[in-house]
């Protein structure tokens, strides 16, 4: 009975999740007290059945119960355990349900941590979040139920997909999952402030926390994603600009400029309707990444559903959520106010430039993964839009935001003098073009597309650090101060400087790995040899390894340099043995500054491998730089300035603020 017994829940958590949406909100509404008190505890309850429901699913995926039709489709007995586990997400409905969850678990998370806001806006916060999960609770009881049973059941599953039967696996899609539902409740914050009157600097400053957990979330599930592919599936890229993949991008990109724009609320008192506008749009775009993978309309490694019923639903459900959560902003927009003036040359104006490149570079991936769906759509016939398109615009794009992230730092609120701001970059910009130069001299080839790419990563630095030493030595600093100077600067600010940082290493690992890779295809047996890079991979033997659910032919490839033996790479063909599906697992040998990549491919009729053998000089910088975007972006979030402000505000600030 474990299956009904989980499928109860859900209706349980459904009807739970219903009253959480309609009685607080129609309590702030009326100054009712006794039902915006309800939030908390309706928040807790729904948290509570949907863990239980999922709990349960797990449990039917370690027993091995096949008769439940899910279970059957995305497991085996020979699996391993931990894969079992992640079988729990490894398809359509097993991955909604851990959407559900995790926006459960933010919502719990709103409850416990904003006792110190005013009843009302708390009330609405946790309401809409009930709403959204209510919708989604919906659409898996009406199309995706993960309980539905086999009659009669069947001795054996399908198996999980051998591509998701990797350890990115296992942290890939919750980080991910995180952070998408993340942003709902940003989303939540800024409906409940338009329905409420209370868009002022308190609202920011209590948003901005949660916006940028989730934004840490969502980086980090990108690039696991981004490094479970280029171990995966034996390519040896780190991007592809894959449909599944633009709808994490995008997100995160409108999330990025949210993060900013909350910055100059809370500073400020600006940017409000920017502000807003980019929560309602960090939420959509995580809602049509769900219409775009589970709908059935991609073709993917990354896609699960294929019911265009599902496809329907989900529409459906992105038409009422963004189109009432605009007409709400369209009709509270007028009166938001547009906060306090500032001068063309101004802190405010370069992070207006900064929401303004992200948001058209967010069009432009959205134009470029949606335009062939339409023409497809409209039986126009079926295109392609590739990695060449999406380089070229998303480079071109990025180059006036790399220019504003030195800019920015630098340049004061409000109203900054040209003269004093041109001499604090000129030094960082004499030393970008030099050290650009100089490191395509030292890399053997200077090349202008990667010049200009390191010219972006080295003025983040050198910027970065201009701005590090005037905060730690400004104009008539006493000697000795250092660490009380240290101390005075928030801790905000340093995550702000290490996420900079990050982004000048991603960009310096993307430039160099773009340019100064190498690869080859060789014919390889036993004993054969190739040189690459300086380094010599002779393949000793191949032999077979025996997999709890696959048979391979695993290579044994020694690299040595200069006659010294460095390491022995193991690269394998896999056959899984339920779904018969051949896959390639790829071996790397990688430090600091160079990955050895090698793969097999298929077996000629003469006994040789087709072998791939990769040099990737500074790839690890792209995910290096991506940790020290999430570490700059968690030492943002830890600012206690939040906590300490949101309880002052609390307790000075009156409910019935208006909007102006």
């Amino acid at each position: 009975m474990i299956p009904e017994l989980g499928h109860l829940l859900l209706f349980f958590a459904l009807a739970v999740a219903i009253a959480q949406g309609v009685m607080p909100i129609v309590g702030a509404h009326r100054g009712r007290g006794d039902w915006m008190a309800l939030a908390r505890p309706l928040a807790a309850w729904q948290a509570l059945l949907v863990l239980a429901a999922y709990g349960l699913l797990t449990v039917s995926f370690l027993r091995h119960d096949f008769s439940v039709a899910y279970v059957a489709e995305n497991s085996n007995s020979a699996l391993p355990v931990v894969y079992q586990i992640a079988a729990v997400w490894g398809g359509h409905e097993g991955s909604l349900l851990l959407w559900v969850l995790m926006l459960a678990g933010w919502t719990v998370a709103v409850a416990l941590f904003s006792r110190s806001l005013p009843q009302a806006f708390v009330a609405r916060i946790l309401g809409v979040m009930g709403l959204v999960a209510a919708g989604f609770l919906l659409f898996m009881l009406i199309t995706s139920n993960p309980f539905d049973r086999l009659i009669p059941g069947v001795p054996d599953g399908r198996d999980l997909n051998p591509l998701l039967q990797d350890p990115g696996m296992i942290f890939h899609p919750p980080m991910l999952y995180m952070g998408y539902v993340g942003f709902s409740v940003a989303f939540a914050f800024a409906i409940a402030a338009l329905l409420g009157g209370n868009l002022d600097a308190g609202w920011a400053r209590w948003t901005r926390p949660w916006t940028t957990w989730a934004w840490i979330f969502l980086t980090f599930g990108i690039a696991l994603g981004s490094w479970w592919a280029y171990n995966e599936l034996g390519w040896g890229g780190w991007w592809f600009w894959d449909p599944v993949e633009n709808a994490s991008f995008m997100p995160w990109l409108v999330g990025t400029a949210l993060i900013h724009s909350l910055a100059v609320t809370e500073k400020r008192g600006g940017f409000k309707v920017w502000t807003v506008w980019l929560a309602i749009a960090a939420f959509s775009l995580s809602l049509l990444g769900t219409f775009l993978v589970r709908s059935g309309v991609l073709s993917s490694v990354h896609a699960f559903a294929t019911d265009p019923r599902r496809g329907l639903f989900i529409l459906a459900f992105l038409v009422i959520v963004i189109g009432s959560s605009l007409a709400l902003f369209a009709w509270r927009a007028p009166k938001v106010g547009l906060g306090q003036r500032f001068g063309l040359l101004s802190r405010e104006s370069l992070l207006l430039v900064n929401n303004m490149v992200l948001t058209v570079a967010t069009g432009a991936v959205l134009l470029g993964t949606l335009y062939p769906l339409f023409l497809d759509a409209l039986g126009m016939g079926k295109i392609s839009v590739g990695p060449p398109y999406f380089d070229t615009v998303f480079g071109l794009l990025m180059a006036p935001l790399v220019l504003v992230l030195g800019f920015g730092p630098l340049t004061r609120w409000k109203h900054d003098e040209i003269g004093p701001l041109l001499r604090r970059l000129l030094l960082p910009a004499v030393a970008t073009i030099g050290a650009a130069l100089a490191t395509g001299w030292a890399a053997g080839r200077i090349a202008p597309a990667t010049t200009g790419g390191l010219a972006m990563a080295y003025w983040i630095v050198f910027a970065t650090l201009v701005d590090l030493r005037q905060r730690l030595w400004p104009a008539g600093a006493q000697r000795g101060q250092l660490l009380h100077r240290v101390r005075l600067i928030p801790r905000a600010m340093f995550g702000m400087m290490f996420a900079h940082l990050g982004v000048a290493v991603f960009a310096f690992g993307v430039s160099m790995v773009n340019t100064y890779e190498t690869e080859r295809d060789v014919k390889m047996g036993p004993g054969d040899t190739t040189t690459m890079g300086g380094y010599t991979f002779t393949m000793k033997e191949v032999r077979e390894v025996q997999g709890p659910n696959y048979v391979a032919a695993q290579g044994v490839i020694e690299v040595s340099r200069d006659g010294r033996t460095l390491s022995t790479l193991s690269p394998e063909k896999r056959i899984y043995r339920v779904q018969t599906m051949p896959m390639t697992e790829a071996a790397v040998d990688g430090n600091l500054w160079r990955d050895l990549y090698v793969s097999m491919g298929e077996q000629l009729a003469t006994g040789e491998w087709v072998v791939r053998v990769h040099y990737k000089p500074f790839v690890s910088w792209i995910w290096g730089g991506c940790l020290l975007m999430v570490f700059g972006g968690a030492l943002a979030a830890a600012d206690r300035r939040y906590r300490v402000r949101q309880a002052a505000a609390a307790a000075t600030r009156s409910p019935a603020e208006s909007l102006a």
